[in-house]
């Protein structure tokens, strides 16, 4: 009998369709925050982001299902036996965070976040002109589920679309053009707008730093909903206050949680938030997450190929 421990909230409908999936399994939920060492290293296969201490080297593990799309240290040396299957939740999350992409570009386009502070003034003040979506060129770095979906609704609103990808020159027809991660520092001062949807790699630490964020136009907006490391974050903020970029909009930062006292937070032409953008906030991307945990428990079990194996050399 294979032991399953599911680590992420299910309702009673959730729980009775992964157990459909794996007839005869014995599940056991657990709540993250109060787990006992002994449910994760008797586990055979984990459905969620278990503690990197208790899963390190679990002898018992087969297939560890994240409820993330970035893998992070799961995939680092030694951490997971390298028999064990890595599968993220890549796909759950490109409706949500896509959204929240278009949300906090909007706002600091129309500059509703600094009307949202004279509001909290009383302040009727006219702030002046504003930017637009249409006719602007979008650099979108980092084209999976989440990138993608945002190059999509950029499209759909007029943007000239440029996608930068590690690997696999075939262009989706909502990109005008398509390069690798070499052309960076050449397509940078062509761009409006800026996204990062990336995962956490030796090759996408801290690719916007002092350097490329001098190549970017004086009135660019920067998107990171990847992880906070792709950016240089004094860099950053050097170039929010001296006026060299219009704003940045993050749901990550670099370090994640931001200290109370960093200087971003105080600086007017940022919007951050604590990494809420995915997560389970939107039942659409819950219920995403547990149909593909579903459909790799079922494929585990009846010996077929799984989706969204993770590479673990590369990191995704």
């Amino acid at each position: 009998m294979k032991n399953i421990l599911v680590l992420i909230p299910v309702n009673d409908e959730q729980k009775k369709l992964l157990e459909q999936k794996a007839p005869g399994a014995s599940f056991v939920y657990s709540d993250v925050k109060k787990l006992d060492a002994a449910l994760v290293q008797n586990a055979n296969i984990i459905i969620g982001n278990p503690p990197i201490d208790l899963v390190k080297n679990s002898k018992n593990l087969e297939l560890l299902q994240l409820q993330s799309a970035g893998v992070g240290e799961y995939a680092a040396e030694g951490v997971l036996p390298d028999h064990v299957i890595l599968t993220n939740a890549s796909g759950a999350y490109g409706l949500a965070i896509s959204e929240y992409m278009l949300g906090v570009l909007l706002s600091l386009y129309k500059k509703l976040h600094l009307y949202r502070d004279n509001q909290a003034e009383g302040n009727w003040t006219y702030l002046g002109k504003v930017k637009s979506i249409y006719n602007s060129t979008a650099l979108i770095i980092g084209l999976g589920d989440i990138g993608g979906e945002f190059a999509k609704k950029l499209k759909a609103l007029g943007a000239y679309t440029i996608g930068i990808r590690r690997k696999d020159s075939n262009k989706p027809d909502y990109l005008d053009e398509l390069y690798f991660m070499d052309k960076l520092e050449e397509l940078l001062p062509r761009a409006d707008i800026v996204s990062l949807s990336l995962p956490a790699t030796q090759h996408t630490n801290r690719i916007i730093n002092e350097k490329t964020l001098g190549l970017m136009k004086r009135d660019a907006v920067l998107i990171n909903v990847g992880r906070g490391n792709a950016v240089e974050t004094e860099a950053l903020c050097d170039a929010l206050e001296s006026g060299r970029l219009l704003g940045a909009a993050l749901d990550v930062t670099d370090p994640e949680p931001l200290p109370k006292d960093h200087r971003l937070w105080r600086i007017k032409n940022a919007i951050i938030t604590p990494h809420v953008s995915g997560g389970f906030s939107l039942k659409e991307t819950h219920d995403r997450i547990v149909n593909i945990a579903a459909y790799n428990i079922e494929a585990f079990f009846n010996g077929r190929s799984l989706m969204n194996v993770v590479d673990k050399a590369e990191g995704y």
